[in-house]
């Protein structure tokens, strides 16, 4: 077979400016792709902190719940309160508030006896005013009697944030507003016969 000017020129190959603009598509491409995994990270790790904090959140619910809220069953069914447990060490003991009313601001602030810090992990590390360093989640509750019933029912709530919240709330950064990944939960409770 002879080689002939007149055949397919198809069999020449590619041009430089082919490849240059095969190239440029590819980059253009792959900075999109790099930009979608970017947004990935970090949708994950939202939802990681939005999932732990809820999970904290409904572990401190279980445990003021628990709290004894009743009456006695003496037959003069005469009210029956919990009003020393301090949930916010690990183990409880009985050198605390229990389930007697907290202060209005113990979901802003850290409270003593309504605050608790956790780890990474979540984990307990500590309670006070001031976090540990190693703070992941700071979770906080407040109790308030009903107003429309206050001798017998019971509004609890608690908070989880993360300590970085907090300290971008310190500083000045950010205002005090829950955030996708802080969760709120709140309950009622309400006296009944043991």
């Amino acid at each position: 077979m002879r080689w002939d000017e007149s055949t397919s020129t198809n069999d020449r190959g590619f041009t430089i400016v082919e490849v240059l603009i095969a190239m440029l598509l590819l980059a253009i491409t792959s900075l999109g792709v790099a930009g979608l995994f970017g947004m990935t990270i970090r949708a994950t790790h939202a939802a990681r902190n939005q999932t732990s904090t809820a999970v904290l959140a409904s572990q401190k619910m279980e445990q003021l719940r628990a709290l004894t809220w009743g009456f006695d069953n003496s037959g003069q069914y005469l009210p029956v309160s919990d009003t020393t447990t301090n949930l916010a060490l690990m183990p409880p003991d009985n050198t605390g508030e229990g389930l007697n009313p907290s202060p209005d601001s113990s979901l802003d602030q850290n409270t003593s006896g309504y605050v608790d810090y956790l780890n990474a992990r979540g984990q307990y590390i500590g309670t006070g005013a001031t976090p540990p360093a190693e703070t992941m989640f700071i979770r906080r509750w407040r109790i308030q009697p009903l107003p429309t019933n206050p001798n017998n029912t019971l509004v609890i709530q608690v908070l989880v944030t993360t300590a970085k919240r907090e300290r971008d709330l310190q500083s000045g950064l950010t205002n005090r507003k829950r955030y996708a990944d802080d969760a709120l939960i709140t309950t009622v409770k309400t006296r009944k016969a043991n």
